[in-house]
């Protein structure tokens, strides 16, 4: 059995801290749960770019009896997503060994550092809503209808996104407190369905699908004024790319773990602060999002 030492207990800390700090991250996203999610732990730097394959079109040709089939070459479509954005969140823990012996005192100093990263990401994801002019906006400046989801789905249908991917809408406080109006989505012998044990949509006051949508409500969408540019999509429509960042130099006095979960990941660092007598912890992760198929998102407006 390996003796304890202070190199073993600072490595115990920082690993304590990444297990708990990437569960939490995950956990707080939602547009970061919905998108196309990539991760490799590939070390990459701040402006290094990525390129995303995406599948060519191919068309059916009718072969004749004795014919001979149409050679196609067809190009691979590429999306190029720079790695623009590093964010970080810092803290410091004065008796740092406390944690290991209180497991909530950890939560409650991280739970901050992460929900400020959490909501930078869903925020870079939402306001990519002006980079989609493929399909032309729905909606304007009014509460949000019926007829305007119907449009935006009918948007997505016609620019052919596969059968199997679900729509998805996310829309903003106003034009959710619209859709718990609108009696076809929230009347339980019009919405007819239940879900995770929910009796009806008007008594949990959730609307949980309409017009085809699985419909979600963020406080980060992005809102000009009166106007709530809400946002109708397929996963294959935004591309979210997250990469690992290098460790530490070796004795530099900083100690880090990597914290891996799906296509997730980030990095916890910790280091020595002589000016507080604290341990500096600072959590942080490297992405860049784009747009993967410019056809399959929706910027579906409302007051």
């Amino acid at each position: 059995m390996p003796a304890i030492t202070s190199a073993n207990v600072a490595q115990a800390i920082v690993k304590l801290v990444a297990a708990d700090a990437l569960p939490a991250l995950v956990g707080n996203l939602l547009m970061g749960n919905l998108v196309n999610r990539d991760f490799e732990p590939t070390l990459a730097s701040a402006g290094d770019t990525v390129n995303v394959p995406i599948s060519p079109k191919l068309t059916a040709n009718n072969i004749a009896e004795a014919g001979t089939v149409t050679t196609q070459n067809p190009a691979l479509g590429n999306a190029q997503i720079v790695l623009n954005t590093h964010m970080e969140a810092t803290f410091q823990i004065p008796d740092v060994t406390r944690i290991l012996a209180t497991p909530d005192l950890l939560k409650v100093y991280m739970q901050p550092a992460v929900i400020a990263i959490a909501e930078k990401i869903e925020t870079d994801l939402l306001a990519m809503y002006s980079l989609y002019t493929a399909n032309a906006a729905v909606g304007g400046s009014a509460a949000i209808t019926e007829a305007v989801l119907n449009a935006a789905e009918q948007a997505l249908f016609n620019a052919k996104i596969p059968g199997g991917q679900r729509k998805i809408l996310i829309v903003g406080d106003n034009p959710y407190t619209a859709l718990r109006q609108i009696p076809r989505y929230t009347e339980l012998q019009t919405a007819g369905y239940v879900i995770n044990g929910q009796p009806s949509p008007i008594a949990e006051g959730m609307v949980l699908r309409g017009t085809s949508f699985d419909i979600f409500r963020s406080q980060y969408i992005t809102k000009v004024s009166t106007l709530y540019h809400n946002l109708a999509f397929v996963r294959d429509a935004i591309g979210l790319v997250v990469r690992r960042l290098p460790m530490p130099l070796p004795g530099t006095g900083a100690i880090a773990e990597y914290a891996e979960m799906g296509n997730f990941g980030m990095r916890v660092t910790m280091s020595y602060q002589p000016n507080t007598l604290a341990q500096q912890f600072t959590v942080d992760v490297l992405y860049g999002c784009a747009p993967l198929r410019q056809n399959f998102a929706v910027d579906v407006q409302s007051t």
